[in-house]
């Protein structure tokens, strides 16, 4: 009966009518020690993506208390990475499917429901982790905004309906996809997106109006122009900021995070260093101007895209207060900026990286490397890091490293393969890091190994390839495999028989919008589309009879001549990562400093515990959120479990099962009084069991 009560902190309650709900004065006392709600209703926890909350009920004194306060399952199972919005009583959750769920924060009970699957963009499918919420200064207008299928919609927040005035009823063809949530200044949503080409775009949040655009990929005459081959913005992709952004609303700046440009790991068709990919990016958040830039990565042929957006945070530096950016990377090293004038608070060294042996190819010689903090991560795959959890699997790995070496962080994409270390995945990835006002950054490590080979895409026998081939092998391979089998693990379906499965106009849809863990490609020119799917299909053109021998084909002669091989994580025959543990890590760097304070191991798989081996941690995906409590609370890990760590020490104080793995962000808040931390539980990564679920905790009623 408790649960499902809503109680008003200033009304007078008399014993006799708590008697009759079974509440003493001191639980009401709990309830109502915070008169005010505290919201979680902005993705990550704030604009400045710090992943911090002030509450402190739940603490080191009796965090060991926590228990499950309700549960919903939202239906759906998929990759459910929600950081979810909590907004004076009621949270708001994107599901697997891409269906927005308002239900009583308190309670778990369903308020309603908003199903895309009635509007233009249909049932959506790619994960998403977050929404947006927005209202004017009266709190008179209130909008919630989601993006599905590449239309992003505007709903009612409190009936879940969507407003008709917004766009074109209802919605905004974005164009390309969007599975990270934008961030709002005044009265702007300011959003990135997924495929397509690069832009950071202000939309008006009444009327859904572009008013401005930032080129990330720069037009004649634009800052960087000269980076790219000339013509390069007509036809370019990638770029697009798909992490989310951070805001400095009070000077009026937006840090924009952003990806590689395409093709992901051949660069001959994009020689230069290919501004603003891979770049932090400081922006006039009410006009789009660039106020400054820094490339992370020049010249990306790794897939080293920002994973996750940057956090502000201020720190004591030099003897003075700076107010700072901090931004991850995949290879595991952190960047730290003066957030106003783009200075590093440590030197930034270019150091030499490896050549590549391709033809056409020309990698940037030298990639910056911050000399503080130090990397959080091994930035080799050495001998000595062979797996050591059992002999067999010692050999087979020191069998491999000797006939695959590891070149660093920075190996060129060449014919022979290479262990990819660090990964693909990361280092840091999605979830990205949290930081207290002590100026504390906590963030997760993945240390998993990949391998990496690129594939010419002629035939040995110097044929070209058939129409639709190459671009398969760039553009569906990686993930599908360029045999069309698909991903060992079961993240990337097989296409060899997917005709058997789905309609040609269903897998177009597929192609435009999105689906699972793949991008939409609506900008794709459709004689590429078109060819690419009877490749897919075995369909051929009705001209390819006519076809001379010996001739190319035009839409491939001006495609790259090399492929990318695919994703392939490296583990050993009981599907373990092959490489010495640990395999995961939680971090606390002190950024005044740039000091490492602790580094702990962050999961276990009890199969090998079992065996007398320590924890190794494991593959994670989510964040991290720190609170005045003195608590890291965390998910992610792929052992079905969440956490809270003492954020002074690492230390373990409390963990319990989940029904599927947290791979999502939690989010804190207090309704009446009573905190609660709730983590979006779908699982599918790391191979995981999938499901649907919303798991929130609180301390017991006294």
């Amino acid at each position: 009966m408790l649960r499902s009560l809503r109680l008003k902190p200033s009304k007078c309650v008399t014993e006799i009518e708590l008697a009759l709900i079974g509440l003493s004065l001191c639980a009401l006392t709990v309830l109502c020690a915070d008169p005010e709600n505290t919201d979680w209703r902005v993705y990550l926890g704030d604009n400045e993506r710090s992943l911090y909350s002030p509450l402190q009920q739940i603490n080191r004194d009796n965090v060991s208390q926590l228990e499950v306060a309700w549960m919903y399952d939202t239906g759906d199972k998929g990759e459910y990475q929600a950081n979810n919005l909590i907004v004076e009583g009621v949270l708001y959750t994107p599901s697997a499917s891409r269906m927005v769920i308002a239900l009583d924060a308190a309670t778990g009970r369903e308020l309603w429901k908003w199903d895309p699957s009635n509007e233009r963009s249909g049932k959506g499918r790619a994960r998403q982790r977050g929404l947006v919420y927005w209202e004017n200064d009266t709190g008179e207008e209130r909008r919630l905004f989601t993006g599905v299928g590449g239309f992003l919609f505007a709903l009612d927040p409190k009936t879940g309906e969507t407003i008709r005035n917004f766009g074109d009823n209802g919605s905004v063809n974005l164009g390309s996809g969007l599975n990270t949530p934008g961030i709002i200044y005044k009265d702007l949503l300011i959003l990135g997106g997924v495929g397509g080409k690069g832009a950071v775009r202000a939309l008006d949040v009444r009327t859904g109006e572009q008013r401005w655009i930032f080129h990330l990929i720069p037009r004649p005459g634009e800052v960087g122009h000269d980076t790219w081959p000339e013509d390069a913005y007509k036809t370019a992709t990638g770029v697009m900021p798909w992490c989310g952004q951070s805001l400095d609303e009070q000077r009026g700046i937006v840090f924009v995070a952003t990806k590689t440009a395409e093709p992901d790991f051949y660069g001959g068709k994009r020689q230069g260093m290919n501004l603003f990919a891979n770049c932090v990016l400081a922006l006039n958040a009410a006009t789009g101007e660039r106020l400054w830039h820094y490339q992370i990565v020049h010249h990306d042929l790794l897939d080293k895209d920002l994973p996750c957006p940057p956090v502000l945070l201020t720190v004591n530096h030099g003897g003075r207060k700076i107010d700072a950016v901090a931004q991850g990377t995949k290879h595991g090293r952190l960047f730290v900026f003066n957030r106003v004038t783009g200075e590093p608070l440590w030197p930034i060294e270019e150091k030499p990286v490896q050549p590549s042996d391709l033809r056409g190819e020309k990698a940037w010689p030298t990639q910056p490397l911050p000399t503080r903090p130090a990397p959080l991560m091994r930035q080799r795959y050495t001998e000595a890091d062979a797996s050591n959890i059992s002999p067999e699997t010692y050999q087979m790995t020191l069998d491999r490293i000797r006939a695959s070496p590891n070149f660093g962080p920075f190996p060129a994409p060449s014919l022979n393969e290479t262990v990819m270390f660090p990964g693909f995945d990361g280092g840091m990835e999605w979830g990205g890091g949290a930081a207290d006002p002590d100026g504390i950054y906590y963030v997760n490590i993945n240390e998993m190994p990949w391998l990496m080979q690129m594939v010419e895409t002629r035939r040995a026998d110097g044929s070209s390839l058939i129409p639709g081939e190459r671009d398969y092998m760039l553009y569906c391979g990686a993930c599908h495999g360029l045999d069309k089998k698909g991903n060992p693990a079961g993240e990337f379906p097989p296409l060899f028989d997917v005709g058997k499965r789905k309609t040609r106009a269903e897998i177009e849809q597929i192609t435009r919008q999105g689906g699972g863990r793949m991008p939409g490609y609506a900008t794709m020119p459709e004689a590429r589309r078109t060819a690419i799917l009877n490749y897919v299909l075995n369909e051929s053109p009705p001209s390819a009879s006519r076809k001379e021998p010996g001739k190319t084909d035009a839409l491939n002669s001006r495609a790259p001549a090399y492929a990318f091989g695919g994703f392939r994580r490296w583990l050993d025959k009981e599907g373990f990562p092959a490489i010495k543990p640990p395999w995961g890590t939680l971090n606390a760097v002190d950024l005044n400093t740039g000091e490492i304070k602790w580094k702990v191991t962050l999961g276990e798989y009890p199969e090998l515990t079992a065996r007398g081996i320590p924890p190794t941690g494991t593959e994670n995906y989510g964040g991290p959120v720190v609170t005045a409590g003195g608590l890291i609370f965390i998910g992610a890990t792929a052992d079905e479990t969440f956490r809270v760590f003492d954020k002074k020490t690492g230390e373990i104080l409390w963990q319990t099962k989940l029904p599927f793995s947290g791979n999502a962000t939690p989010s804190t808040y207090s309704v009446y009084g009573r905190q609660y931390v709730v983590i979006s539980a779908g699982g599918g990564k790391s191979g995981r069991p999938r499901g649907g679920s919303l798991v929130a905790f609180a301390l017991p009623y006294p």
